[in-house]
């Protein structure tokens, strides 16, 4: 029996920005728009995730996250609704755990399923690796516009600016601009 993929994954993403270059890198090419993955391909990415081991959907965020350097994490709002598809074709199974999680097992039908799509999995794989390669440099840098958005954030949720401290403070932001266009 062949599994086919009809709907689009990557909606409601938490990514960490440059998800059009991510996109693009999982799609097999530069740039891009779009949805994070393919048809069908984050499911591919699950199933293969807990062919290796057994995870929860915590854990599969992380994984794909880290693959992915940083760059994409998809959102509990895409996961979980995959895992329960994917349950829903017995592809997966829970195994039992104390504490209520829920962990995830794949199931002989799964391992079909990965199977028969063999070479799109290791193509997926590839490009994910290829693309969390590229990505470390990438998440330290939103990682710090990260802290300066909430550093403002933070800054301005305690109350408003004197006119000086909102003079400092454009011309910090100002001065790393210029650096940066220097750099």
């Amino acid at each position: 029996m062949h599994y086919r993929f009809d709907h689009e994954e990557g909606h409601g993403c938490h990514g960490h920005g440059g998800r059009r270059f991510m996109r693009g890198m999982l799609r097999g090419r530069m740039g891009g728009g779009g949805r994070m993955f393919e048809q069908g391909a984050l499911r591919l990415v699950i199933l293969r995730l807990i062919a290796d081991a057994p995870r929860h959907g915590y854990e599969l965020i992380k994984e794909i996250e880290e693959r992915l350097g940083g760059a994409y994490s998809p959102s509990p709002g895409v996961i979980y609704p995959t895992l329960t598809l994917l349950e829903e074709q017995e592809l997966i199974r829970q195994e039992p755990e104390e504490g209520g999680k829920k962990r995830y097992a794949i199931t002989e039908a799964g391992q079909r399923v990965l199977a028969e799509n063999a070479a799109e999995v290791e193509a997926l794989f590839a490009r994910m690796a290829e693309a969390g390669a590229g990505g470390a440099g990438r998440a330290q840098l939103f990682r710090a516009m990260h802290n300066v958005r909430t550093a403002l954030r933070l800054r301005l949720a305690r109350g408003r600016l004197t006119e000086e401290e909102l003079r400092r403070v454009v011309a910090v932001l100002d001065s790393a601009a210029q650096e940066i266009e220097r750099s």
